[in-house]
């Protein structure tokens, strides 16, 4: 839980000309006081005024100016952290910024655990859990898509949405159970009709917010895109085409690649994993069939495969070779490729549903389109304005939720007593707090969610 101390900790990475560091807690401004000498004559940082900007120098030791920083200071309970709150503008060098902090430590400040800010800005009612995971995600964000996923969160994108739907069940759950009081008298003062209404409206929300993690998920992670197609048939070429990078090992002797090879390549704001797999034939190499075993593998967990096809060979039987019978069409695209040798490849075999593109890989022609047709497929349910899940624990909690409210729908319909109806909705209703963290109050299970933040945020 919340101590009464005052923690520091540097706030910015290494590569920048500015440091920050920050301090939060009731002795912020006594502390700083005892190192750092304002510009100002006969003013003390401890009468500062909220939301400004101070010029000084910071003071070691012997008296000696250790830097000249620049100081903004923000009052409780309007700061980030709920406390008072100073953040010192410094420059980057290592020394300097070591020094501050050993001063700070020196003077009454105790070094900041990871996550700790924003985990004090939680428990000082500044933000809401899921809004304070947003936080890390956001720090996280290695693309435009997960930076906006992690931006909607941190507005309360969940929250408000949560908080109508509790309200709503919790006034129903409260009803149910007062109707218990009164058993004997055969009364009802919740309005079953309506009840299931709202039941039915949480169960489409959770249930949209549950389908979303997969998309999710792999926005987070890098969209799984699998290339596949026989051996030779330029998928190590493409894979260094489209990163526009010798990545992989090029080589007319088939066989070459004989592991899968990643990498990671941005598309309009999205994180796609590229994965080059081993060419599929029929082989009697026991390292090669591995590969073989892995490419097949790769291509059933990827979001989108791109089959790489020799229009020099029949490209019908190709795709039939690789591609296993059921796997949805509109998640392949045919690349078809040595365009430069065969510009009039017939592609009119290929399945319904199949994208098509030519390209030379080796001349790195027409791969335009190429990335559009990727693009189109990786964010076709994409929603810049909707909630997507991409936590894990949320995931969990929503499902444990989304089972609840569908039992309560089921007692309901069933006419059972409202005391199990009742219970069902309880328990959808401690998943909610779970996720807001209205009803979280130990130690472990808020160590477990910041324990992956980083220091000094």
């Amino acid at each position: 839980m919340l101590k009464n101390t005052t923690i520091s900790a540097i706030c910015t990475g290494r590569g920048g000309a500015i440091a920050v560091l920050r301090v939060s807690g009731n002795d912020t401004l006594y502390i700083l006081d005892k190192i750092f000498r304002p510009l100002r004559k006969g003013f003390s940082i401890v009468d500062a005024e909220p939301n400004r900007i101070y010029n000084g120098f910071i003071i070691g030791d012997n008296g000696n100016e250790v830097d000249r920083v620049v100081v903004s200071v923000y009052r409780a309970p309007h700061s980030y952290t709920g406390e008072n709150v100073a953040e010192i503008s410094c420059h980057a060098s290592t020394y300097i910024q070591s020094e501050i902090l050993r001063l700070l430590v020196k003077n009454g400040a105790e070094l900041a655990k990871p996550g700790e800010f924003t985990r004090r800005a939680f428990q000082n009612h500044k933000m809401d859990l899921s809004q304070a995971e947003a936080v890390a995600d956001l720090i996280a964000s290695k693309s435009k898509a997960e930076h906006d996923i992690a931006v909607i969160q941190m507005r309360g994108g969940i929250t408000l949405e949560i908080k109508r739907l509790r309200d709503l069940l919790l006034k129903f759950t409260s009803l149910m159970e007062l109707e218990l009081d009164f058993s004997e008298e055969d009364v009802e003062f919740a309005d079953r009709t309506q009840l299931k209404d709202i039941l039915t409206e949480t169960k489409s929300y959770l249930n949209r917010l549950v389908g979303s993690f997969k998309l999710g998920n792999a926005i987070k992670n890098g969209i799984p895109v699998a290339i596949c197609g026989e051996p030779n048939a330029g998928k190590s070429t493409l894979l260094n085409a489209l990163l526009n990078d010798e990545r992989a090992i090029v080589s007319d002797i088939p066989g070459t690649t004989r592991d899968v090879l990643e990498d990671y390549l941005n598309i309009n704001g999205v994180t796609y994993r590229l994965i080059d797999t081993a060419g599929i034939r029929q082989t009697n190499d026991t390292i090669e069939k591995l590969g073989i075993d892995r490419a097949k593998a790769a291509i059933s967990k990827a979001e989108i495969v791109l089959i790489v096809l020799n229009p020099a060979d029949d490209i019908h039987r190709q795709f039939a070779d690789i591609i296993p019978d059921g796997f949805p069409c509109e998640k392949v695209i045919a690349v078809v490729n040595k365009s430069d040798v065969y510009p009039d490849a017939d592609v009119t075999s290929l399945p319904d549903g199949v994208g098509v593109v030519k390209i030379s890989a080796k001349h790195k022609t027409n791969l335009d389109e190429l990335f559009t047709k990727i693009s189109n497929l990786g964010v076709a349910d994409f929603n810049e304005d909707e909630v997507i899940l991409t936590n894990e624990r949320h995931y969990t909690i929503f499902s444990e939720a989304l089972a609840a409210i569908e039992r309560a729908e089921t007692a309901l319909i069933s006419g059972l007593s409202g005391e199990f109806v009742s219970q069902d909705i309880r328990d959808a209703l401690r998943a909610f707090a779970d996720i807001t963290g209205d009803e979280i109050t130990t130690d472990e299970v808020l160590g477990n969610i910041f324990k992956n933040f980083c220091i000094g945020k």
